[in-house]
């Protein structure tokens, strides 16, 4: 019994031991009974492997585009950055907000205020917002595996599924255009902000902070809408989700979450206060490109033209190529065009209402690719049918699809060969495998594709060696080659030209794509000025003189056009006709400040110096610290004799740009003048 006694005198002693406080600083002294193992031991956490995973979504991401930040500005990125002045300042917000996308002018604000146009801090933002909504895609689709409609062996391996989707995504080479074209921002913004409202829901059902993450999820909703009008299917999706993920019942879907269905579905207001909206749903015919007000294409035609554009989205997510920026796809004008492609979309379509109807994750996937897809690729009439960004949000969906579907394939395909021990080791080294060259190749993919917007001439010549009768990709080219020949890097050489060729060949180049644009439409507006520009750079003033009129035909109200071709004029002396144009010029863009330089210059020519200082003091009204502006004014006074207040003008030019020679030539000419001796 002494080893009893023994057991009962420890258990009393330590607990007498622990109803009396330890003094500070003094060391609670073990009994001799006690055994040293049986003293409690400090529990180590594990560490959670699996939050490691999305650093491999960022690591991948950054391989497949590490090449993108020497790309250049092309296509609309012109028009949304390059020439808009609404990005120039931050603030005041009212002016940088005033856009139909508001939250991308922001960001491109943010931009030129940190960089004015250096690609590469555009390039970096675009790249964060992409591995962002890659990292949100991860979360979306690993909460979502760990629901009830999965198998428990699914389950165990949710992270895994979710990083090979997001892995896949992410440098899936369809997104360069929505991550390297610059000016598509809105679309892969839009995408983040879209995922982000998804997965806030989806966190809050599960937690006790659920309403903060319903205000989260709805402020991405608005800031979506702001970022693009797609977002607009946002709020229908999320509560499509809730219902076949989260509820046994739409009924109960909406009772118990109605405030934030009806919270979500008032985001689209955003779309009515930035004037998205209205333009889209009126049918007054107008100078729109979206909408039922554009004519040039019939609701009908359009949605029969998609379902060839849809099939073709669903091959480029399988096998991305080739790959082009601008497709100008042509509308669907016979039934063949749209049978045949309706063969895989129309099945496709059917698979989802009926997988909905059964509440599989499958259903929700295919409602998820068409409903990302509707707000461009049904009956809403766009002047371009097909673009890839607008596969941005629904190759998740695809890709979702093939994973879980491929996976489930494979494991029974591979289970049945008694060849292969169908084992935990083997399927695993099998399924990486696999999974690793799926990524390499698409790693591989993207940063070939970014190498064509290294410069606009590879990718206009990119875009022509696949759409050879595409209008806008001669003009395109045509704009890239002309900006080159009038540029001092010719000798150097260029991307996608080859060797240093010379000016005029290049000039002539640039004339005959031109030359092919407008064969191609003949009402392109803008192939007619460049043709005019390019005929006037080769000295045909005649031909170029014509370019431009046949240009004000089609658009009276062009500035461009009439400025432009009153230069032309210019040259042929013909001052009086030019005098009319420069004036046709400024009617139709009273701000147009060189158009006022040169119309005073001409009218200077001809005598009438005080009509040329009025139009010298218009364009000063405009910049009043344009050098340029300066000098002539100061040249006229002196013409007239007024020396001090031409000497004042010179004076104020040299102030506002110290390299300007001539007013540096005329100062010290005026200088020397009044250091003279007067003679008697």
């Amino acid at each position: 019994m002494e080893p009893d006694r023994i057991y009962v005198e420890s258990v009393l002693t330590r607990a007498r031991s622990a109803r009396k406080p330890s003094k500070k600083g003094l060391k609670k002294a073990r009994t001799p009974e006690e055994p040293r193992h049986t003293r409690p031991q400090k529990h180590r956490a594990r560490f959670d492997w699996h939050r490691l995973l999305p650093i491999l979504v960022v690591v991948a991401g950054c391989i497949a585009y590490y090449d993108s930040f020497t790309g250049v500005f092309v296509l609309d990125d012109d028009k949304h950055i390059v020439n808009n002045s609404r990005i120039r300042e931050i603030w005041p917000l009212s002016e940088t907000l005033r856009g139909r996308r508001p939250v991308v002018d922001l960001s491109l604000a943010v931009n030129y205020k940190i960089g004015q146009l250096d690609v590469w801090g555009y390039h970096a933002f675009n790249l964060a917002v992409h591995l962002l909504a890659g990292l949100t895609l991860f979360g979306v689709v690993r909460r979502s595996m760990l629901r009830k409609q999965f198998q428990s062996r699914v389950r165990s391996a949710a992270p895994w599924f979710a990083l090979v989707a997001a892995l896949i995504w992410v440098v899936h080479p369809l997104q360069t255009q929505s991550v390297t074209y610059i000016v598509q921002r809105s679309e892969s913004l839009m995408g983040l902000f879209y995922l982000l409202t998804l997965y806030c829901v989806i966190r809050g059902v599960d937690s006790r902070y659920g309403d903060g993450w319903y205000v989260a999820a709805v402020i991405c909703c608005a800031l979506g809408m702001g970022s693009k009008a797609v977002m607009v299917t946002a709020p229908l999706v999320v509560l499509l989700y809730d219902w076949i993920f989260l509820s046994k019942s739409c009924a109960e879907t909406l009772h118990r979450r109605w405030g934030l269905y009806v919270t979500l579905m008032l985001t689209w207001s955003v779309l009515w206060v930035t004037d998205v909206a209205w333009p889209v749903l009126s049918t007054a015919p107008r100078a729109a490109t979206v909408g039922f007000g554009f004519k040039s294409i019939t609701p009908f035609q359009y949605l029969a033209t998609q379902v060839g554009v849809i099939a073709h989205y669903v091959r480029l997510s399988l096998w991305p190529d080739p790959l082009c920026l601008d497709y100008a796809w042509p509308v669907a004008r016979s039934v063949r065009e749209v049978v045949t492609p309706a063969l895989l979309v129309i099945p496709l379509l059917l698979g989802t209402l009926w997988a909905l109807l059964r509440k599989s994750w499958l259903g929700f996937v295919g409602a998820w690719f068409f409903l990302t897809l509707a707000p461009t690729s049904s009956f809403i009439p766009i002047k371009d049918p097909a673009f890839e960004h607008r596969m941005y949000l629904a190759l998740a969906a695809v890709v979702v699809a093939v994973v879980l579907g491929g996976y489930a394939a494979l494991e029974d395909a591979l289970s049945r060969l008694s060849i292969v021990p169908w084992e935990t080791t083997p399927r695993r080294v099998v399924n990486a495998s696999l999974v690793a060259m799926v990524v390499a190749l698409s790693v591989y993919g993207t940063v070939l594709r970014n190498q064509d917007y290294a410069s606009e001439l590879t990718m206009w010549r990119d875009v022509l060696a696949k759409s050879p009768d595409n209008a806008r990709g001669h003009l395109g080219l045509g704009t890239a080659v002309f900006n080159l020949a009038k540029s001092s890097d010719n000798a150097r050489g260029h991307p996608g030209l080859g060797t240093a060729v010379s000016d005029r060949d290049l000039m002539e180049e640039a004339e005959e794509a031109f030359r092919r644009a407008v064969q191609l439409k003949p009402s392109y507006t803008d192939g007619y000025y460049n043709l005019g520009n390019a005929l006037a750079e080769n000295g045909k003033l005649e031909e170029a003189v014509a370019a431009y009129r046949r240009a004000l035909q089609l658009r009276p109200r062009y500035a461009k056009a009439h400025y432009n071709l009153a230069n032309t004029l210019k040259k042929q002396e013909k001052f009086d006709a030019a005098i009319a144009s420069y004036r046709n010029a400024l009617r139709a863009n009273p701000r147009h400040m060189a158009a006022h330089i040169n119309l005073g210059n001409t009218l200077k020519l001809q005598g009438r110096l005080e009509e040329s200082i009025e139009e010298y003091y218009k364009a000063l009204e405009i910049n009043p610290h344009y050098a340029n502006a300066r000098y002539n004014l100061g040249d006229t006074f002196r013409r007239q004799g007024r020396l001090e207040e031409a000497m004042r003008e010179f004076q104020l030019a040299v102030k506002y740009d110290p390299n300007h020679r001539a007013a540096q030539k005329a100062l010290e000419v005026m200088r020397a003048r009044l250091r003279e001796p007067q003679s008697d």
